[in-house]
């Protein structure tokens, strides 16, 4: 097929993606009938590989992402935009033809906690595949923290932060169901535990899905060094082999050690979680081995 030159999203520095965002979005207002809708979606773990993830399919021929952006958030945050807004951030659908076809996606993390994604997805997209990386919780959860702290939107320390969990999203699945234009601030950045409880999510998906339209990778797979996880990835979304290059590491944040006393409290308040994920998944998690 012809050598198809990189997305808008590797090209172009941020601040120059800003600004032509809001010219990006007018002109995919305009053309959306004429545009692709995904036929695959990194929906998360957040924190567990997916921006890694998401670069390494971006450089396979046979699959590009949205224009402009890395993920979209309809499915979790913009859900009341419409079914228009959120083809327009996508390509031409004559710009994906070829031999092999080229397959459009996207990749948003929040996806796979937001209470109501998964019906969502299983609705408008009833074609499509969803990749899920998982990573010890206990990992994920610091280093979310991390994450939020960087973006401004935690103050409190890691410790104080899991405290303040139960509080902070108290009542707000309740208020997501209800209304479907509410975002809720703390349900999408402090959900540090919750968004560890994998089995719960996974078992949501898969009520609205189906198993056979999911592909569970472990962290640890995915990054051992090799391309064997990615290639199965490849091979489950229908794409030909991409280049042969193992999965960088992005995002990354610098932190200090946790503690090995709150390590040990978080892993024993994941165990039970942990195990009904390894009943589900049908393997035991890397972090439990």
């Amino acid at each position: 097929m012809p050598r198809r030159t990189a997305p808008l999203t590797r090209r172009l520095a941020a601040p120059v993606r800003r600004a032509v965002l809001p010219l990006a979005d007018a002109w995919g207002a305009v053309t959306a009938p004429a545009r692709a809708l995904p036929d695959f979606l990194v929906c998360g773990a957040q924190r567990s590989g997916t921006t890694s993830l998401y670069k390494s399919l971006c450089q396979n021929p046979a699959a590009t992402g949205p224009v402009l952006r890395k993920g979209v958030h309809y499915f979790d945050t913009g859900y009341h935009r419409g079914a228009s807004w959120y083809r327009a951030h996508f390509p031409l659908r004559v710009s994906l033809r070829g031999r092999p076809p080229v397959r459009a996606f996207e990749s948003s993390p929040y996806y796979l906690f937001h209470p109501l994604a998964a019906e969502r997805i299983a609705r408008d997209l009833p074609w499509v595949r969803v990749v899920v990386i998982l990573r010890d919780p206990v990992e994920r959860a610091y280093s979310a923290h991390a994450h939020e702290t960087a973006r401004g939107y935690e103050t409190e320390p890691f410790a104080r932060a899991v405290e303040l969990e139960e509080s902070r999203l108290a009542g707000e699945e309740e208020k997501l169901a209800a209304d479907p234009a509410y975002v809720s601030h703390s349900h999408q950045h402090h959900g540090y535990i919750a968004r560890g409880r994998y089995a719960d999510q996974l078992e949501r998906m898969e009520k609205h899905l189906g198993r056979d339209r999911m592909y569970v990778a472990d962290y640890a797979d995915l990054f051992d060094g090799t391309t064997r996880e990615l290639r199965l990835i490849e091979d489950f979304l229908g794409l030909p082999p991409g280049p042969d290059r193992v999965p960088g590491r992005h995002n990354a944040r610098e932190r200090t050690g946790m503690p090995a006393g709150l390590r040990a409290e978080l892993a024993a308040r994941f165990a039970e979680s942990d195990r009904r994920l390894a009943r589900w998944w049908g393997r035991t998690p890397s972090w439990c081995a």
